[in-house]
């Protein structure tokens, strides 16, 4: 690991582009197959994705909105498991190095087992682990397994943080993924929250890349958001699109992702 707290694994080449900039899409394992997923990812990778975002389906994900929390739903339905979210990573890593994060609770991972998940990570080349539901102060179990197979346990800095956002970002790992707007996730006409003000907080602390999330569905919104920022998370908008074509998605989510990356590479 180098001094600043960047990962010295694939995480970096996300933003290792014209502008700096990186477009970061989710996806929810499983939703609706796994054979989709693997297609999804390879596909969004294809229109521009710059990091893939692959939700591990939980019974309780409680920063998620109704978009989300039902593709959770279909997910476990359908019978996806971690092991098979593992699987899904195994079979992409087979075509593609596209930098890969989970995103999941603190439940599943506990349930597994921290050093037996983190070794997986690390052999299957998942770069980074997102856990909305792990409070700061208590991250250090999981993240002693994890930066021993090199995964960035990834922190939320949410407009809430306020006097611990500088506190958080001084020990931030691989990027940091600052929420945008209060509650859960989902599609959102405008996002008031001044969230230049905290990429600027974050950055008199750190290097590490600040990437916007929550709300963001349109490129007009990437755009502004990556203007400010190292970039846009998009999840609900891209699991709304899933939602509505099922396992003909593939078309839909070129021309979304396309148009996305592009609003972000002019910010």
């Amino acid at each position: 690991m180098s001094d600043n707290g960047k990962m010295e694994n694939k995480l970096g080449k996300a933003f290792d582009t014209p502008n700096g900039k990186a477009f970061i899409a989710f996806l929810t394992a499983g939703d609706p197959t796994a054979d989709a997923t693997v297609e999804y990812i390879l596909e969004m990778e294809k229109a521009g994705a710059d990091l893939i975002e692959i939700g591990i389906p939980f019974s309780n994900p409680t920063a998620e909105g109704p978009v989300i929390q039902s593709a959770n739903i279909r997910a476990l339905n359908g019978g996806m498991t971690t092991d098979g979210a593992f699987d899904i990573v195994r079979r992409v890593r087979e075509r593609s190095r596209i930098p890969l994060a989970f995103m999941t609770y603190a439940n599943p991972v506990f349930h597994y087992g921290y050093d037996k998940f983190f070794t997986k990570c690390g052999e299957l080349g998942v770069d980074a682990i997102i856990i909305p539901d792990l409070p700061f102060e208590e991250k250090r179990e999981m993240e002693e397994p994890a930066n021993a197979h090199n995964v960035a346990l990834v922190s939320m800095i949410a407009p809430t943080s306020e006097s611990r956002i500088q506190e958080i970002a001084s020990r931030a790992k691989g990027f940091l993924y600052v929420v945008s707007s209060m509650g859960v996730t989902g599609v959102r006409s405008e996002i008031r929250t001044d969230v230049g003000a905290m990429v600027e907080s974050i950055r008199k602390v750190t290097e590490v890349p600040c990437v916007i999330g929550f709300g963001i569905s349109v490129p007009e919104q990437a755009k502004a958001m990556a203007a400010v920022s190292d970039g846009a998370i998009v999840g609900s908008a891209i699991v709304d699109i899933i939602a509505r074509h099922g396992e003909g998605a593939a078309p839909e989510l070129y021309r979304y992702v396309k148009a996305m990356k592009q609003a972000v590479a002019e910010a």
